[in-house]
């Protein structure tokens, strides 16, 4: 597969596209110097804008840009779009929820603009609430109503039992449960996705460290690889103690040995045991054992690159990297983002991808 153009135009001019509360603005268009973007694991996308805030208007004389409150002001909608300014694509939307103005001793007048997106709400309210007899998928829909949002949940039918939210927000809770069970959620536009992380695949692109790939740091780090996980506990219910264990395999799309082969090979076997929980049944504790190694499994190899800019490069965008040779050239998926903007080096996105395996004879 060839690497993954940007474009299909001759010349890429990348320029975020910015509308507040759905409109175009032309002076926010002109004002902008920058735009920072981050996405992880766990969902919640922030932005950071920065703007000038001076200038001359209508012929009248220097004045700031934005301080009439009438277009960037608390609580107003933005959508970001990014790549190619004759077609964007959406990269964010949510509410501004920071204004921050500097003056520099040294230059003019700037305004910083701070939103997140449709998850700020569930970030925000704290509750206690007992949930009986849910699945993972009873949540997330919950949530999603919550919060106006649409949800698109794969999987995660299986009855969890009773949980209890004490003093927590909803995206604290949610986030807690998913990881307790594997598994992740994004916002996509106005809806809420959530999926086992083993089936989350946003999309597959290509990089080759001689083209779009600019930098790339990799690394395999076997100090924290286990060869197995065996979770214990009480089983109030059945009245007896409990254990499983777990050396899950289907880590990914890559090729090569894992870290736990390579940790038998190169230093020695390693087993986790996990015995800090009071009350389980059985298939939590199995969920709790999959998930843990699987979590570690995955880290076992993890890349940290810069691309040039790529609005289609987001959190779940599995990576296929070129050019690393034979050791860490492999498929990866996308565990964070920032998407960059600035006037002076233009559109670029950072990334951090881990994988499962590690190729060639080392």
């Amino acid at each position: 597969m060839p690497e993954t153009p940007v474009t299909p135009n001759a010349a890429y001019k990348a320029v975020p596209t910015v509308k507040v509360d759905g409109q175009l603005n032309d002076r926010v268009t002109e004002q902008l110097l920058a735009m920072e973007m981050r996405e992880c694991e766990g969902g919640m996308s922030s932005v950071e804008l920065r703007f000038s805030n001076r200038g001359t208007f209508a012929g009248s004389v220097a004045d700031f840009a934005f301080e009439d409150g009438a277009v960037l002001k608390l609580g107003a909608e933005l959508t970001i779009g990014a790549g190619d300014v004759d077609s964007p694509t959406e990269i964010f939307r949510g509410k501004i929820t920071g204004l921050e103005e500097t003056f520099p001793a040294d230059g003019a007048a700037e305004l910083v603009v701070l939103a997140e997106d449709s998850l700020q709400a569930a970030r925000m309210n704290q509750r206690s609430k007992t949930w009986e007899n849910v699945s993972l998928a009873d949540v997330v829909r919950q949530v999603a109503s919550n919060l106006g949002l649409t949800p698109v949940v794969d999987g995660l039918d299986q009855n969890i039992g009773t949980q209890q939210q004490f003093n927590e927000s909803d995206l604290r809770f949610l986030r807690r449960l998913l990881a307790r069970y594997d598994a992740d959620l994004q916002i996509v536009g106005s809806n809420l996705n959530a999926s086992p992380r083993a089936q989350a695949q946003r999309n597959t692109l290509e990089l080759d460290i001689e083209g779009e790939l600019r930098s790339v740091r990799v690394l395999a780090d076997l100090s924290h690889q286990v060869s197995q996980v065996t979770v214990t506990g009480w089983d109030y219910q059945q009245g007896k103690a409990i254990s499983a264990t777990s050396q899950k395999t289907g880590l990914g799309a890559a090729s090569g040995k894992n870290g736990t082969d390579w940790l038998q090979q190169a230093l020695a076997q390693r087993s986790l045991q996990l015995a800090q929980f009071a009350s389980l049944d059985k298939g939590e504790a199995q969920a709790l054992a999959d998930a843990e190694y699987s979590q570690r499994a995955r880290r076992f190899v993890v890349a940290h690159g810069v691309a040039q800019g790529n609005p289609t490069l987001r959190v779940g965008s599995y990576l296929s990297l070129k050019g690393l040779g034979p050791r860490f050239s492999n498929t990866y998926y996308t565990t964070s983002t920032t998407h960059r903007f600035d006037t002076n080096s233009g559109y670029q996105t950072e990334f951090a991808a881990e994988c499962a395996y590690l190729g060639g004879a080392s």
